[in-house]
């Protein structure tokens, strides 16, 4: 999404620079072009993968890390705009710097309520010193943003609630482009890689972890391993990858299989090849969120199937648009009947494809997301 946001910004005549953490470099900073972006790397600790102490420590760095690496390369640099996004929860004392080095408007793109729904799944406890000493950065956050961007019409009030700020607070939907996407030819298929030509693959692509509750769906693949016709591919790394193998083995799941992360243009051809596009959100959180994977699928027409907690904006956007079928987490035999009427009909996988990429057009295009961050920023 970053990537693509920035390639939008380039295309509509701003010059671009992304900062990003990078654990593995030798040296305090690079810098390189990739596909048209600047992106600018630093130092840092490891982060995806580490346990949750030593990601944390490491993430509470990240801004002293990023400034000894890049304050030398941007100092110089005319900046008009800082725009970062969270997670991580640790960017503030970086943006603070930033905005009073170049005098510059800042935008926060939100997308993750974090300690929040980490209280939610009962992984903080609430009123502990680790709540407060994430809350104290998270304020620091948001203290550095002259505009932040939440999700969603639900999270806007949900904010609002919670949160005293001088900021604006608006909702800023998560976004992606829409253009020619890879033909499946130029990699190996997945279908004739895992023998799964005749098949319908009900495919999930991205982080594996606490908070998507990913038991939920290992027990829609149970619930369909009667169905000879149906496998389901997970895709991706996170926290409950090793949860995810082992209810596999114990349910001796042979409709399933897991492939680690795989690179973005590989992800997109694999996505041409898939017929249903899944998701799951923890029925525990008391915020609401829109996974970025819900663009890709909808990028490339497929319908979406998935489960959200109580309240979620999700449900009736998609259900109402006729863009998947979306239920409540932990009415399992809800979500069953749904996938069902995917597995059965491929006209019915087309209509919903065709709907959810009509509505990607109409509200999640990059380039009406680049014109709302420009318009708060003065770009």
């Amino acid at each position: 999404m970053c990537h693509e946001l920035a390639q939008e910004l380039i295309r509509m005549g701003h010059n671009v620079i992304v900062v990003t953490p990078e654990p593995s470099l030798n040296t305090a900073s690079t810098l390189e072009v990739f596909e048209g972006v600047q992106v600018l790397r630093f130092k840092t600790g490891k982060l995806k993968g580490a346990g949750k102490v030593r990601r944390a420590l490491n993430e509470t760095v990240l801004s002293w890390r990023a400034w000894r690496g890049i304050n030398s390369k941007l100092k110089k640099q005319d900046i008009d705009a800082v725009v970062y996004y969270s997670p991580s929860i640790f960017w503030g004392p970086l943006v603070k710097k930033l905005k009073a080095q170049h005098k510059c408007k800042t935008y926060l793109i939100l997308r993750d309520f974090f300690p929040q729904w980490a209280i939610d799944e009962k992984i903080i406890r609430a009123g502990s010193p680790i709540e407060k000493y994430f809350r104290y950065f998270e304020a620091q956050t948001y203290r550095a943003a002259d505009t932040i961007g939440v999700m969603s019409e639900n999270n806007l009030a949900l904010f609002k609630a919670s949160h005293n700020t001088s900021a604006t607070v608006e909702v800023l939907r998560n976004w992606a482009a829409i253009g020619e996407k890879i033909a499946p030819e130029k990699h190996v298929s997945v279908r004739a890689k895992l023998n799964l030509e005749n098949k319908v693959i009900f495919f999930y692509g991205g982080n594996i972890g606490v908070a998507q509750d990913m038991a939920n769906l290992m027990r829609l693949a149970r619930s369909l391993r009667h169905r000879s016709e149906a496998h389901f591919l997970f895709v991706g790394a996170g926290d409950e990858v090793e949860l995810v193998k082992k209810l596999a083995r114990d349910w001796d799941l042979q409709n399933f299989t897991y492939l680690p992360s795989i690179q973005q243009a590989a992800f997109d051809s694999l996505l041409s090849e898939v017929d249903v596009g899944l998701f799951t959100l923890s029925k525990n959180h008391t915020t609401h969120n829109f996974p970025g994977k819900l663009l890709g699928y909808m990028a490339h027409a497929k319908p979406i199937l998935g489960s959200v907690n109580k309240d979620n904006d999700l449900m009736p956007l998609l259900n109402g648009m006729g863009a998947g079928f979306v239920r409540l987490n932990g009415d399992d035999e809800e979500l069953y009947r749904a996938a069902e009427q995917l597995l059965d009909s491929s006209e019915l996988r087309k209509e919903q494809g065709i709907n959810g990429l009509q509505l990607l057009r109409d509200e999640f295009s990059v380039e009406s997301i680049a014109q709302q961050i420009l318009a708060r920023t003065g770009g």
